[in-house]
């Protein structure tokens, strides 16, 4: 199981950050996450990677869980993130350095439909479930 968070600061920026994806081989723009470790619960990672990746917290509230495709049995937990506050900076790993991208809800809005995102349906149902679609 993974958990992806649309994080949305107290001025309406959403946060995403920039990361170098091998399948692609391109920079993407994604909502951060990542997979949940075994005996974690999912908001626990989802406040955790949120921190890692970003330096942000937030208010965090799951949303509900979607599946990752038609040819995986890997749940989604998804999460809107209010409020959120920077606290520090990302911290990067070996295999992946972080840039924080904020963007506008319109700015958001059309990166979403561009297709050049992953968790494309996290976004879509937080921005439902904030009713700012």
């Amino acid at each position: 199981p993974a958990a992806s968070i649309l994080a949305i600061t107290e001025d309406d920026q959403v946060i995403v950050v920039r990361h170098y994806r091998p399948g692609p081989n391109k920079i993407l723009l994604e909502l951060p996450g990542g997979f949940v470790d075994l005996n974690e619960h999912p908001k626990d990672t989802a406040t955790r990677e949120f921190l890692e990746e970003t330096g942000y917290k937030g208010d965090f509230e799951l949303i509900g869980t979607c599946l990752d495709d038609a040819y995986s049995s890997m749940e989604r937990h998804c999460f809107v993130a209010k409020n959120c506050k920077k606290v520090g900076e990302p911290q990067d790993t070996r295999t992946e350095q972080t840039e924080v991208v904020l963007l506008s809800l319109d700015d958001f809005r059309k990166q979403l439909r561009s297709g050049q995102m992953t968790d494309v349906e996290v976004g879509y149902l937080g921005l439902d479930y904030l009713k700012l679609l």
